[in-house]
């Protein structure tokens, strides 16, 4: 699957921006579900109930590694490829490393996960990206201006007259994105920071978390990151949608949220 091409079929096809996280914590499954099979089960009943209604999903790996399921995250992964097709897969890894190790992990991030996408961290440099970059039909998403408050200490620092995070979107943009396949995380609790990175970017896709939980507000996110045609974002939420019930209703209950989520961001789209 290529990444970018299946990413704008969503956008079409669900009439959606919004990104599920799967992020299964220890003790806030529902009652009766525990252990591996728990964890797929829980899983695998979001996806199947918000799968129409979102543009990506996004497993985030140190969930499932810490409790030494990441056998749970490759099924898990192949379910939504086999029974969604066309819903892209970003694997939130965040790696970043040299030579043969960042080859290593990007086999295990498209060959052992069979994932769409992967989020990296630029601090290495390009050298670092290139393997990943490499697979043309891959997402490649870089991290730029994260939602934590602690991402200011280094990516808000002057860099030749405008910040870090800016000088990285830049270089991403010109430089790495030969093959067209890369994107940028920007959190939404930074608005207007997320529309300076738009500015220098065009019409690459960021990946926007920090909706619901963290705070950030839809209204302001639209009016800083959406393209002229209402489309380039991929607004990611995680506990307000996979914790938005703690009974055996979950599935159900997540669909609804996830559902009003997606009529919130789409009453602030552009017509365009």
């Amino acid at each position: 699957m290529n990444f970018m091409t299946a990413l704008k079929d969503a956008w079409r096809r669900n009439d959606s921006l919004i990104c599920v996280g799967l992020d299964p914590e220890p003790g806030r499954l529902p009652a009766g579900l525990s252990g591996e099979e728990g964890i797929f089960t829980f899983c695998r009943d979001i996806v199947d109930a918000t799968a129409g209604l979102v543009c990506a999903f996004k497993p985030q790996i140190a969930h499932f590694a810490a409790q030494r399921a990441e056998g749970v995250l490759e099924r898990l992964i192949k379910h939504i490829h086999d029974k969604h097709p066309g819903i892209p897969v970003i694997l939130d890894a965040k790696r970043g490393d040299i030579g043969s190790t960042a080859k290593h992990y990007s086999v295990e991030a498209f060959d052992r996960y069979d994932a769409d996408a992967v989020t990296l961290n630029p601090y290495l440099g390009k050298d670092s990206i290139d393997p990943f970059l490499a697979h043309a039909d891959k997402g490649v998403i870089l991290l730029c201006r994260t939602s934590n408050p602690g991402g200011a200490d280094f990516q808000a620092l002057d860099c030749g007259g405008e910040p870090l995070y800016l000088r990285v979107a830049e270089t991403i943009a010109r430089d790495w994105n030969g093959n067209g396949n890369c994107a940028l995380v920007t959190g939404a609790t930074w608005p207007e920071e997320l529309g300076r990175v738009r500015a220098v970017v065009g019409k690459m896709p960021l990946l926007v978390p920090g909706i619901g939980a963290q705070g950030g507000d839809i209204a302001a996110v639209m009016e800083h990151g959406q393209t002229s045609d209402g489309t380039g974002l991929m607004i990611s939420s995680s506990r307000a949608i996979l914790y938005a019930s703690s009974e055996g209703d979950f599935a159900s209950v997540a669909h609804r949220a996830a559902d009003e989520m997606r009529k919130s961001v789409n009453s602030f789209r552009s017509k365009g």
